[in-house]
């Protein structure tokens, strides 16, 4: 978790980026593993490629959790309010994804005072993969 003190962040600064290893098929088969999602198109060749796919490809939801660690290393987990994403491409082995985020509003609701983030996933060439949005109290 970051040392920032929230009060201090001004809208349009950046959290620190994740960049997480390259996706590989070993990832993909811990994630269905931790996940329990055993879908075949991320985990079997010949599915992928029965269902119009070169190859198997990351799960959506492998990159919201990349996003939710970016969240929880610079907040704790107790100062999430909401956190939402929409896939909007699809990640593909060897992709190295950066996720990044930057703060869009300050604002006070229900007496606390909270940060609207932005947040998505790209990968090395810059393409987005997932964008969403996130609300932590200060």
């Amino acid at each position: 978790m970051s040392t920032t003190n929230l009060k201090d962040v001004q809208v349009g600064d950046a959290l620190p980026a994740l960049n997480p290893p390259p996706v590989d098929r070993t990832m993909l088969a811990l994630f269905a593993g931790a996940s329990g999602d055993h879908n075949r198109i991320h985990i079997d060749i010949d599915f992928a490629r029965m269902a119009g796919s070169p190859d198997v490809f990351a799960h959506g939801m492998l990159s919201m959790a990349w996003l939710g660690r970016l969240l929880t290393q610079w907040v704790d987990q107790r100062q999430l309010r909401s956190f939402g994403v929409r896939f909007t491409g699809i990640t593909h082995l060897g992709h190295a994804i950066s996720c990044t985020g930057k703060v869009v509003e300050k604002f006070s609701e229900g007496g606390e005072q909270l940060l609207k983030l932005e947040i998505q996933t790209a990968n090395q060439w810059g393409d987005v993969k997932v964008v969403g949005d996130a609300v932590v109290a200060i």
